[in-house]
């Protein structure tokens, strides 16, 4: 044979030596650009019996996907995406309208209130089986919700409606101490001066209209009112129990929702008052007590809520002043307290009772 012909042999054979350990490589590009070589001669990948020998093995690690976070957002986080959180609780009834940005302790025991009820681990951290729950149950914020744009509704009642409906709006707007004088079922200027005022306190747009963000919440913050509102016919109170008739007591009244400051048998002064729920398991006690302990700036070292002028009867629980019952009205519930929600009455009542006069709480 020719000296070129056994050159050219030589190179076509090392040509294809060098074809077939390339065939048993690839290169695969993985996390952040880096390039690794995979092999893929193993039974499956199209290696066969001839198949050149692989390329051992590097001390690379094996590509892989990019593991998801184990959350979407937790406790400190802020943002955008925090908004959208809370707007979504909000669809749900687990927080407020107005987001803030702030994961913070209310948006924690929102989420993990959200997660109990749908039989996740109530951790408060959103991770992303949560995050799918919420987004499935409700809609996507629009950027006027997300940053509290909010704009009025379409009127349910207005300046010159009358009816039933107009009387229910100026009944609950005289609970919560924006109307005076009597329900007439006109709604006149006086009226919508009353509701120009409840949303500009709740920060709802000021149009003295009542579109549906408006009844939603003075309907939330009132009871329906009874047979004697609507026609400004003035309740009696309860009686007064037999153990409020003779020395002094703070006679507390569950039917009429009312505290009757008494002194031997005479009502020197009445306040509103709100109570414990037997659905969260703190119900007022009743029965007879004494006032044990008063303190002017209390703080409650259990639930670290402000509790002024507080009066204490038995265990915890005390007569005392609620901004929550001044803001929500009967929407709410205390711990087992006595709430009362007019200030400088309570205030006046704290200067009268001393310790140890006594404490009724009772059914008229």
């Amino acid at each position: 044979m020719k000296p070129w012909r056994l050159i050219a042999l030589a190179l076509l054979v090392a040509a294809v030596v060098a074809l077939g350990v390339a065939g048993g490589l690839a290169l695969r590009q993985v996390d952040h650009g880096r390039l690794w070589a995979v092999d893929t001669s193993s039974p499956g990948a199209g290696a066969t019996s001839g198949a050149a020998p692989s390329v051992p093995s590097t001390d690379a690690p094996s590509p892989t996907a990019s593991p998801k976070p184990a959350y979407v957002v937790r406790p400190g986080d802020t943002g955008a995406q925090v908004r959208a959180l809370q707007h979504r609780l909000f669809q749900l009834d687990w927080l407020p309208e107005l987001t803030t940005g702030r994961y913070d302790r209310a948006t924690r025991a929102a989420v993990a209130g959200f997660q109990e009820k749908r039989g996740l681990p109530g951790t408060g951290v959103v991770d992303q089986r949560t995050w799918r729950r919420l987004v499935s149950r409700t809609e996507k914020p629009t950027r006027d919700q997300l940053f509290n744009v909010l704009r009025p509704g379409p009127a349910l009642l207005q300046a010159g409606d009358s009816g039933d409906r107009v009387r229910d709006l100026q009944a609950r707007l005289k609970q919560i101490a924006w109307l005076f004088g009597d329900v007439t079922g006109s709604f006149d200027r006086v009226t919508a001066e009353a509701v120009r005022g409840f949303q500009a306190k709740r920060e709802i747009p000021v149009t003295g209209e009542v579109d549906e963000r408006t009844m939603d919440r003075l309907t939330a913050m009132t009871r329906a009112p009874s047979y004697e509102e609507l026609n400004n016919i003035e309740p009696e109170p309860g009686a007064l129990d037999a153990r409020c008739r003779t020395g002094r007591v703070l006679c507390v009244d569950k039917t009429s929702n009312t505290v009757r400051w008494v002194i031997d048998g005479k009502v020197q002064q009445t306040l509103d008052a709100r109570f414990g729920s037997t659905l969260n398991g703190t119900p007022t006690r009743e029965g007879l007590f004494h006032v044990y302990l008063k303190s002017e700036d209390h703080v409650s070292r259990l639930y670290g809520s402000e509790m002024p002028f507080a009066m204490f009867f038995s265990g915890g629980q005390a007569v005392h002043y609620s901004a929550d019952f001044a803001a929500v009205g009967y929407a709410g519930a205390s711990h087992g307290c006595v709430n009362t929600r007019d200030y400088a009455g309570v205030q006046w009542l704290f200067s009268q009772v001393r310790v140890g006069d006594a404490v009724v709480v009772y059914w008229s």
